[in-house]
């Protein structure tokens, strides 16, 4: 079923470092906000203080890990010993790759204490699409040398625009009935003594898309793995580990450049490319900014922690499919 979406979606970036913490820069992991749903990306140590500092709050229902190397996941621990002791009721689900199961009951072991609401682990596979009430996260392979995912955020389709005028013309009142034709329903009105059905289709616009974001986590370039469901990225969240300058070192430790990661956005047409998991060789990304640049035109960044980006609509309309 279709949604009219009015909801916000908001990424936090609340750690961009590489493997190692800096000053600046925290352990990875991104929270996003979707109107009233909050989703956790990975959960790298320190994450519940960044938590705090950016006042987003601890009520996510997800967390979405995208490999068990310990910079993606040790925040877990900490994590959900205070949401235990802060009283937390509702269950918690974490997904992952291979060895789910067997880390998160790990964790909890770790814990020691007994976690007090319910923590739920779920295997994903490369390939995976799992689908929530208006939106849907799709798993894609990594290659960085253990089983990893990334994980591209879609949101469910929209109606096209309404067309008021239109509808006046043929008849159709304003008020409720146009509620009604927005939500997707016919409605039947009577004019000069006779019933008219109006459907959505006479005073709506092509569907448009919903907004998509995609996480790669730590990987060599994935182009042909992310162009079936990646094209046209409303964000494009990538590895760029290290700058052009150490690419024999991105091949051997299994990460991207940032020039790599601005071919990729570029290839999938993304509005907006983020620079991720900035190592901590570097003082400033600048370097980083500048390779992306020669291959990417969109608007690009390099995150601090602590940066939120809001993700406006598209206009874009889907295009009909021929007869």
């Amino acid at each position: 079923m279709d949604i009219i979406a009015g909801e916000t979606l908001q990424v936090f970036f609340l750690g961009t470092s590489g493997a190692l913490p800096t000053i600046s820069r925290n352990l990875p992991c991104l929270l996003l906000k979707w109107g009233s749903h909050d989703l956790l990306f990975d959960c790298g140590e320190g994450a519940q203080r960044q938590m705090m500092k950016a006042r987003a709050g601890f009520s996510f229902e997800s967390v979405f890990i995208t490999h068990w190397h310990a910079d993606h996941f040790l925040g877990l621990i900490g994590l959900l010993q205070t949401m235990s002791f802060s009283g937390r009721e509702e269950p918690l689900v974490i997904y992952g790759p291979d060895s789910v199961h067997e880390m998160v009951a790990d964790i909890k072991q770790i814990c020691r204490s007994r976690i007090k609401f319910p923590v739920e682990s779920r295997r994903v596979r490369p390939g995976d699409t799992l689908t929530f009430d208006g939106y849907a996260i799709h798993a894609v392979a990594t290659d960085h040398g253990i089983p990893g995912l990334a994980y591209i955020f879609e949101e469910d389709k929209r109606p096209g625009r309404f067309n008021r005028e239109l509808a006046i013309s043929l008849g159709v009142k304003p008020g409720p009935l146009f509620g009604r034709l927005q939500r997707g329903e016919d409605v039947v009105i009577v004019a000069d003594g006779i019933e008219k059905r109006i459907s959505p289709g006479m005073v709506m616009g092509e569907h448009r898309p919903g907004r998509k974001i995609i996480y790669s986590g730590d990987t060599r370039p994935i182009l042909a793995e992310l162009a079936e469901l990646g094209d046209d990225a409303d964000l494009l969240i990538h590895d760029a580990t290290f700058d052009d300058g150490e690419l024999d070192r991105a091949r051997e430790f299994m990460h991207s450049t940032a020039g790599e990661a601005g071919k990729i956005a570029s290839s999938l047409k993304a509005v907006r490319l983020a620079l991720f998991h900035i190592s901590t060789r570097y003082t400033s990304a600048d370097q980083h900014l500048l390779d992306a640049r020669k291959y990417y035109s969109g608007e690009l960044l390099a995150p601090d922690d602590l940066v939120m980006l809001d993700i406006p609509f598209s206009d874009k309309q889907i295009a009909s499919s021929p007869e």
